[in-house]
């Protein structure tokens, strides 16, 4: 089934207004200025509302793009909380635009805190988390039970993950942090038939690993599922796709699923994420996605 799933404005983000190719958004209390290359319409606000942003970001208009911020002393400090219910992130300026957490997430992240909680609910619920970032969806799941395994290339992304966990008060949940390339990874748990109740992979459309291994999502990605598939448990209860700055359709990432996952029962979702403007109601696109769920 082909759908959107919209994430809405919480206590801690709102996306405030998007057009002329930026986005003006509020995380926890700070307001930033950042390049969408999505937003070609023109912006509901006035110029007024955009000039109160405390941080504006130049260059790098695509997701790979570096650039740099232009910050007022509002951000002098250099980091600031945000919270997402339990969960609290250090929000950063980093040079690829990014804070350190993507808010359209959301979906996912509520999607497998109700699985994770009540689904197998009193049971040790294995969650991997590929491509992990700064663990946001390695951090909601484990708050709700789960025994989560945390992969990522980047040793800044680990400790910036690790320092969320230690800020949200989960310091004694059972957390792998593993900073490694995630392919690698993969093909060894399959190899020591290890094998998990759910999967979460956020790849980027290219990348490399702590030793230098080089990752093209296009490339890569259909053998990648094929072995997610693989550690998958008779029973697993989901998987979680989601894929940015990518000229591939949500059709083409469905198949790839489909290929990967013959033979095991499930319904198969796929189709774009966008976020809410807070004001207006209009949706900006951010993503595409596909997620299998076990029946029953």
């Amino acid at each position: 089934m082909s759908d959107l799933l919209i994430a809405e404005p919480w206590a801690d983000y709102a996306l405030l207004d998007s057009g002329n190719g930026r986005k003006l958004e509020r995380f926890g209390d700070r307001i930033l200025d950042r390049p969408d290359s999505q937003a070609l319409w023109a912006p509901a606000l006035d110029e007024d509302r955009w000039s109160q942003a405390d941080a504006r970001f130049s260059g790098g208009r695509d997701e790979e793009g570096q650039g740099r911020w232009e910050a007022g002393k509002g951000m002098a400090d250099g980091s600031w909380p945000i919270a997402y219910g339990p969960v609290r992130c250090e929000g950063q300026l980093s040079s690829f635009r990014h804070v350190g957490l993507f808010p359209e997430q959301r979906v996912h992240w509520d999607f497998m805190a109700e699985r994770v909680g009540s689904e197998r609910a009193g049971t040790d619920f294995r969650l991997l988390n590929l491509f992990g970032y700064t663990g946001l969806a390695s951090l909601i799941p484990a708050a709700r039970g789960a025994r989560v395994t945390h992969v990522d290339a980047s040793k800044k992304a680990i400790s910036w993950a690790r320092a969320n966990q230690a800020a949200s008060g989960l310091d004694a949940a059972p957390i792998r942090w593993i900073c490694d390339d995630a392919a690698r990874f993969v093909a060894r748990e399959v190899r020591r038939e290890n094998r998990y109740d759910g999967i979460v992979l956020d790849p980027p459309k290219y990348g490399r690993g702590p030793k230098n291994e080089v990752w093209r999502l296009e490339e890569q990605l259909p053998d990648l599922l094929s072995q997610v598939g693989a550690l998958l448990d008779t029973d697993a209860r989901f998987m979680i796709l989601t894929a940015y700055a990518t000229h591939l359709s949500p059709i083409t990432l469905r198949r790839l699923v489909e290929d990967a996952f013959a033979g095991r029962s499930g319904q198969i979702d796929h189709g774009e994420m966008a976020l809410r403007e807070q004001e207006s109601g209009r949706l900006l696109p951010t993503s595409l996605y596909v997620r299998w769920q076990r029946h029953g």
